[in-house]
């Protein structure tokens, strides 16, 4: 990468109006309506009484593909999405308009073979300036290690209890949720192309982190939140193993006595852990 150049990058204030139409078009990306006969699930993707799934606050005002920019000189190919976390202060409108502003926190520098991780913050606010709340992402650049490290690192993410877990909830994902779930934002050609993803050393498309990130969430709702999405009010994870469109996405996950859940998510088919060291915080 050009350093200088990615730490001097201007982002621009983004305004995001969505409609009710996009947080359905979410619900569905990350498969929130198994079975449309529930009500409860379908407060997730119909207008009726309809639910924003606290997750969608990760794509909202997305700043697009942005390392792709040639002059930052990224090996955006090589490119995977290591950790993810948002921290709502307010619970997420289903419709509205929200404002994102971003900035770089932290690099650091894994070495020339083995790549550096990139840390973004974004702070989601009403047009107003009242706070939503945060989200954070952290990239591994896999192809852009020596760069020097360079500002402050996220939080360090915990393991999970040795004990064995509380519950587990299993969701299907779709051969083509990744091509539904672009359509909220995230058009990266590695979960759409599959010469793309060849080129990235994936034998076909992989579902986007944040898709599964998503499913995850929709889990802790189901199993812990009566179905009730506004009482997650955070969540973080990392990233493990790519999923692949039509796996089976297993939630495990542990019930703190602090209105705290620890969980992971894997991959049924495969039985590899997908997203590990999870932890999400409930309102009473």
């Amino acid at each position: 990468m050009n350093r200088d150049k990615l730490l001097a990058w201007k982002f621009p204030e983004i305004r995001a109006a969505y409609t009710k139409r996009d947080t359905m078009l979410y619900g569905l990306g990350v498969g929130a309506c198994l079975d449309p006969l529930d009500s409860r699930e379908l407060n997730f993707v119909y207008e009726g009484k309809l639910q924003a799934l606290p997750s969608m606050a990760c794509v909202l005002a997305h700043p697009g593909g942005w390392l792709m920019a040639p002059e930052l000189e990224v090996k955006w190919v090589k490119l995977l999405h290591a950790e993810q976390h948002f921290n709502l202060v307010k619970p997420l409108p289903f419709e509205g308009e929200l404002i994102g502003t971003y900035k770089i926190t932290g690099i650091v520098d894994k070495g020339a073979d083995s790549g550096a991780l990139l840390y973004l913050q974004k702070t989601l606010r009403t047009v107003g300036g009242e706070e939503i709340g945060t989200v954070g992402s952290t990239y591994f650049l896999r192809g852009d290690g020596g760069c020097g490290n360079w500002g402050t690192p996220g939080a360090v993410l915990e393991a999970l209890p040795a004990s064995a877990p509380s519950g587990a909830i299993d969701l299907p994902t779709l051969p083509i949720a990744g091509l539904i779930y672009r359509l909220s934002g995230d058009y990266n050609p590695l979960h759409a192309d599959p010469e793309i993803a060849q080129k990235a050393g994936f034998p076909k498309p992989i579902l986007h982190g944040l898709c599964t990130y998503g499913v995850a969430c929709q889990s802790l709702i189901r199993a812990v939140c009566g179905f009730d999405a506004t009482r997650l009010l955070s969540m973080a994870a990392r990233f493990t193993k790519p999923v692949f469109p039509g796996e089976t996405i297993r939630t495990e996950y542990w019930l703190g006595s602090d209105k705290s859940v620890r969980f992971r998510c894997l991959s049924v088919e495969r039985n590899e852990v997908v997203m590990d060291r999870g932890i999400a915080t409930l309102a009473s």
